[in-house]
């Protein structure tokens, strides 16, 4: 018996050192395998190693000088698997060199795998190969072994299989490097072959829902197809219009939705290819869909795919639907801070509704609106609340709950701090905070607080982390805001091409700024920044005959105890001929502004309110400039002396790409009645003394409404309304201050007489103000817009955030209210770009197409392309 157990430990032994190396016992003269000797390691010599470290190799065999080890025993094949562990030899051979009583000489000869010193590829193109190496991460003096190879062509054959090309073929070659002892360049040839397409996808076993939508179900995985018939586009248009104006902002996704339904069975964006992973989560997408409309059973009997002669493959898909589930009887247990019937009211599943699962985890733990029952709880301090809905009877087509709650203690927020702030001073970041030491924990003042942080603007919206750190144990809890500073600076350096000459424009922007630190050297980086405070400069001309500039500066938070925003602003233009002022023939127009306002914001009817109100003065003054208004002999001074209320309500998640909340504003503009206050008979005087005190009131209201379709798909519906009136039917209207609508909405050197440009896509710049193609047009007293577009974002980073949009566009401008009608307007539609850098602002590139004729200007709506800055929201 005792032979048999020798036999089995010499055939185990013998089997370790054949997969991983060998070992050389000749110099002993007796071995014998059933009663190993015992030695001491007397040295420890490597061989065969050129290019790694002696004694770091020793170190990972196990074995050390000294040590007592059994020959033959489990030591010495333990240190050669760890050798070849490493990945880094081809062989390992261990031997013993000298014996010297009890002592032992062990050497371990190696032989290195060889180094890659390049690589290149064969087969795909330049920019194949970049994308390919960002993804393989290969570097130079990487150790050539297997699992490299192997984890080298996975990569790339899954690189190429998310494309579509599920017949990706890669063959590496080492070639010996004959510059570097020991190095190999390595040849990644790539064969992708064509690309596998969907040819079909065949349902079986729906009745519930029918193939068209199943396949809409799956999102990733569509088939071959061809566009159709976009409908009655413009039947759109008019619906959207009309639900914008009558501020029936939900209806629009109605409307757009029940048009793809009727007109439209379109892929957008989708390519038809296949891929494994994401037809796995399609699969799950379509049972959600069916657990959503009460299908509590469904399931995937089978699916299968199969090729086809064409190289295309098809894909059956065999469901089972189940029976249709209904709620019945809701009992709740553990409660004790809100009755059953509330808690109902909040919980919104009725019996006799569909059964949905997620709808009801949805109305229980978190839901966009932030009002369902976890929210009740949270916003009240209890931190620690739980409610586990448990099926308890399931009869028929009708399930009764039971919901399990623990609501648990009140947990009292202990401290709040913020990190990451490298550049914005602490008492900035810490006056937006809506969580203090001492108050209840509540869910909602988290949630305001991480929208309050972004909409300041200096840190990456996407990476804002309040991090909870609840401490059961004492019923309290601590939170760290997390947060990652982003450039908030911008420069506006540009030139352009207006008037027959080069104009040259030159503006920055310090969005946090720090007035208190001028004079402190040490703070300039370049500028001092850190307090919140913004200075904005800016200077325009074309050469001596014009030249403008301005300057702003803002206090967010004046006298830093209350949120009352101090704005100072002063802008200067010159426009003349060239000449020297004491020439006659000088022709001159310059004009003066100068602005006073002060923000607040409000706590009724909501904190989303804010007021602002600000005293404006401008005066403009010709001489001899005639070139301008269509009023007067072009000599004489114009005074306009007004106030500005705003009243706003801003509850976008963030500024740069919101995907809820809106933006809703009613601002009026009014100067003192000054021909009230006077008894001349102004229907008699000339225009430069009718207009020498500019009287007027303008109305300006606007409404943008932000919703998650799906993701980070967005759809954006907005309204903008303006009207200018008067107090005195013998002046009438102002000249000044009027609307010009159409184009890209950038007024570069035009806003010479304080005129509104309104941007409308798909027609030329300021074609769609009344009369705009006689000399005599004066632009519009009343304007009206309507946009409904849908984005999508490419990129969140906030140092280049980028989104495309496809947008339907609709507006008018008329001379006079008795003109006005909300339905009589120009419509356009067409996509663009959204990026936005720190250092520039919201850039916009967009191509239109009017639809309808413009009278009088024939070539104004056509597909042309637009350009913005900073027109997010606006």
């Amino acid at each position: 018996m005792r032979m048999k157990i020798s036999g089995l430990v010499l055939v185990f032994w013998l089997a370790v050192v054949a997969v991983y190396g060998q070992i050389n016992l000749g110099d002993l003269e007796e071995l014998n395998y059933a009663s190993p000797k015992k030695y001491e390691i007397g040295g420890i010599t490597i061989s065969g190693v050129k290019y790694l470290d002696n004694s770091v190799l020793i170190t990972l065999s196990g074995l050390t000088v000294g040590d007592v080890i059994s020959i033959p025993g489990e030591e010495v094949s333990k240190a050669i698997r760890n050798l070849w562990d490493q990945g880094l030899f081809e062989n390992v051979i261990v031997s013993i060199s000298n014996v010297q009583g009890n002592l032992v000489f062990l050497n371990i000869d190696l032989q290195e795998r060889p180094r890659m010193s390049t690589f290149s590829f064969g087969g795909v193109k330049k920019s194949e190969a970049d994308n390919i190496r960002d993804e393989i991460k290969l570097a130079s003096g990487d150790v050539v072994t297997d699992n490299m190879i192997i984890r080298t062509k996975n990569t790339i054959t899954d690189y190429f299989t998310e494309k579509g090309y599920l017949d990706t073929d890669v063959k590496i070659s080492q070639i010996e490097d004959s510059l570097r002892i020991n190095h190999v360049r390595l040849q990644i040839d790539i064969n992708k072959n064509e690309k596998v397409k969907i040819q079909s996808i065949n349902i079986i076993g729906n009745t519930e829902f029918d193939d068209l939508k199943v396949k809409k179900y799956l999102k990733e995985t569509k088939e071959k197809g061809l566009f159709k018939p976009l409908g009655n586009l413009e039947g759109l248009i008019f619906n959207v219009v009309k639900d914008i104006v009558t501020l029936r902002f939900t209806k629009v996704l109605d409307d757009v939705k029940d048009y793809g339904n009727e007109n439209v069975r379109l892929r957008i964006f989708k390519s038809s290819k296949f891929i494994r992973e994401k037809y796995e989560e399609d699969l799950v997408n379509v049972i959600d869909k069916y657990n959503a409309v009460g299908y509590r059973d469904a399931k995937i009997l089978s699916d299968s795919m199969y090729r086809n002669p064409d190289n295309t493959v098809s894909i059956d898909i065999k469901l089972y639907e189940g029976s249709k589930y209904y709620f019945r009887d809701i009992t709740w247990i553990g409660n004790t801070k809100y009755p059953d019937a509330f808690l109902n009211r909040v919980l919104r599943v009725e019996k006799g509704d569909v059964y949905d699962w997620e709808l009801l985890n949805s109305n229980l733990s978190f839901n966009q609106s932030e009002d369902d029952v976890s929210s009740l709880y949270m916003n009240d301090g209890y931190l620690f609340f739980q409610a586990n809905p448990v099926e308890v009877l399931v009869e028929n087509d009708s399930i009764d709950l039971e919901i399990r709650v623990y609501e648990g203690k009140q947990a009292t927020i202990n401290k709040v701090s913020v990190s990451g702030n490298t550049r914005t001073n602490d008492h900035v970041v810490v006056r937006e905070l809506r969580t203090r030491p001492g108050q209840l924990f509540s869910r909602a003042d988290i949630i305001r607080t991480t929208r309050e942080l972004a909409q300041l603007r200096y840190f990456n919206p996407e990476t804002i982390n309040p991090n909870i750190q609840p401490n059961p144990a004492d019923g309290t809890v601590d939170i760290t805001y997390e947060v990652e500073e982003t450039s908030s600076d911008q420069i506006e350096l540009s030139g352009g091409w207006g008037y027959g000459r080069v104009i040259g424009t030159l503006g920055v922007s310090f969005n946090n700024f720090s007035l208190r630190n001028v004079l402190n050297l040490k703070k300039w980086r370049p500028v001092p920044t850190g307090d919140g405070q913004k200075l904005s400069l800016r200077v325009q001309s074309y050469g001596k005959g014009y030249i403008s500039y301005s300057a702003s500066f803002t206090e967010p938070w004046l006298g830093g105890r209350k949120p009352n925003a101090l704005t100072l602003s002063y802008y200067h233009s010159l426009y003349s001929n060239g000449y020297p002022k004491d020439n006659v023939l000088r022709q001159s127009f310059v004009i003066d502004g100068i602005t006073v306002g002060v923000g607040r914001r409000l706590t009724w009817p909501d904190d989303y309110f804010t007021l602002y109100t600000g005293v404006n003065f401008q005066r403009y003054k010709l001489q001899n400039y005639n070139q301008i208004f269509t009023f007067g002999n072009g000599t004489g001074t114009y005074n306009n002396i007004s106030l500005s209320v705003i009243l706003a309500r801003n509850s976008v998640d963030q500024p740069i790409y919101p995907r809820n909340g809106s933006l809703v504003s009613v601002g009026i503009e009014f100067t003192p009645p000054f021909s009230g206050f006077s008894s001349t008979d102004y229907g008699s005087l000339s225009d430069t003394e009718k207009y020498k005190m500019i009287e007027y009131h303008k109305w300006l209201i606007q409404a943008a409404y932000f919703m998650p379709i799906t993701g980070n798909l967005v759809l954006m519906a907005r309204a903008k309304f303006g009207f200018l009136g008067h107090y005195n039917s013998a002046i009438g209207t102002t000249p000044f201050e009027r609307f010009y609508l159409g184009g890209d909405g950038l007024s570069g050197s035009n806003n010479l007489d304080g005129r509104e440009i309104v941007g409308m896509r798909g027609y030329g710049n300021e074609t769609l103000t009344p009369d705009y193609y006689k000399q005599s047009n004066q632009g519009g007293t009343i304007y009206s817009k309507y946009t409904l577009e849908l984005r999508y974002p490419l990129s969140l980073n906030p140092n280049a955030t980028i989104f495309v949009a496809t947008f339907l566009e609709a507006g008018n401008a008329w001379r006079k209210f008795d003109e006005f009608n909300p339905f009589s307007v120009y419509k356009a539609g067409g996509f663009g770009v959204r990026v936005y850098l720190p250092m520039f602002g919201l850039l916009g590139l967009d191509w239109a197409y009017g639809f309808d004729t413009v009278p009088g200007l024939p070539d104004a709506a056509r597909g042309q392309f637009h350009f913005s800055i900073n027109s997010s929201i606006d």
